[in-house]
């Protein structure tokens, strides 16, 4: 399946979601990939039924400036309504509160978070999309989201001493599919076997393969 991955960030490089989504090779996944989206047109999503969103809003690690607004949110609103699927991974989630469309597709939003500290990140048990995992504990992000649709079907929460935050939901727009993953901040969570495990089941569902 061709899929469109936006990364590279102020404080997350390409390499890491380059790297972290190295090891899903076995579920039939052709990456084109977007670091810097300067001349990136919105036209060009109809050739891709999966966007995944591992990209803050900047331009660039180097270029702090916003690449999406409003007219572009409504642009992947539109696209996944129209039967499409956007995965949003960790910093994916993060600093569009300039454009209200994008936020409310996601469902929930990053609104900031403590210095890395030991984050669990905990799977709900006997969801669909926490099948292989288990809960387990790394030094991470603790991402703080606020949630915006009290409909989300949430299989995944992150804790820390910080507390207890949901990590993981989907949603459906229009004919679409939204699923937000927060954790990830460090390869090391990519890494882990539950967290790749989590990965798959997400893709799954966003290709409508657990249908």
């Amino acid at each position: 399946m061709r899929t469109l991955v936006f990364c590279d960030d102020s404080a997350h490089p390409a390499s890491l979601t380059r790297d972290g989504l190295a090891v899903l090779d076995d579920c039939g996944l052709e990456f084109d990939w977007v670091e810097d989206p300067s001349g990136w047109r919105a036209e060009s999503l109809n050739q891709y039924p999966l966007v995944i969103f591992s990209k803050a809003n900047n331009r660039s690690r180097a270029d702090h400036e916003p690449w999406a607004a409003e007219e572009t949110g409504q642009a992947f609103v539109d696209y996944v309504a129209a039967g499409n699927a956007v995965l949003f991974l960790h910093s994916g989630t993060a600093l569009y509160d300039n454009s209200p469309s994008l936020c409310r597709l996601m469902g929930g939003i990053f609104t900031g978070h403590p210095p890395q500290c030991p984050v669990t990140v905990a799977p709900l048990a006997d969801h669909p999309l926490t099948a292989g995992s288990a809960p387990f504990t790394l030094q991470d992000e603790h991402y703080m989201m606020e949630m915006n649709d009290p409909d989300v079907d949430l299989f995944l929460h992150s804790e820390s001493e910080h507390g207890r935050q949901p990590a993981g939901w989907t949603r459906l727009q229009g004919k679409g599919r939204v699923c937000v993953v927060t954790p990830g901040h460090n390869l090391e969570v990519w890494r882990h076997p539950s967290f790749q495990a989590l990965l798959r089941n997400c893709i799954a569902w966003c290709a409508r393969a657990t249908d």
